[in-house]
């Protein structure tokens, strides 16, 4: 099963000459670059943990991918997001995110559901 999260989530994994043309798209919009990571790739766990600071100054794809290649080395087991935030006023928010690496060997998770009285219903979530 393979982690789909965020854009071209379903198309083959980029190559880096490809996830540096999303940088530059990025920063040619004027959007700042942050580089997450995480080893539970659920969709329901919003909180990754950041590589650094968000990157709102930088100008050059080359810097983030440099960000990107040290964060892989030193998380080769984690999954690795990129986002773009866009701070324009009305907008305020991550306009792009999408993973730029992979561990080796995938999450995988199934969902167990329990229904109960009512309108109750809970949900278990177990990583297989």
């Amino acid at each position: 099963m393979r982690i789909t999260q965020g854009a071209f989530s379903f198309l083959p994994d980029l190559t880096d000459q490809q996830i540096s043309a999303q940088i530059e798209y990025a920063l040619e919009k004027g959007w700042a670059v942050a580089i997450e990571f995480t080893d539970d790739p659920h969709p329901r766990n919003t909180y990754w943990d950041m590589w650094g600071i968000p990157m709102f100054d930088l100008r050059d794809a080359a810097g983030v991918m440099g960000e990107v290649k040290a964060c892989r080395e030193a998380n080769p087991d984690c999954y690795i997001r990129l986002s773009a935030f866009d701070s324009t006023r009305g907008w305020e928010t991550v306009r792009l995110a999408f993973i730029v690496h992979r561990p080796k060997e995938e999450a995988k998770y199934r969902l167990s559901r329990t229904e109960g009285a009512g309108r109750v219903q809970r949900y278990e979530i177990v990583r297989a």
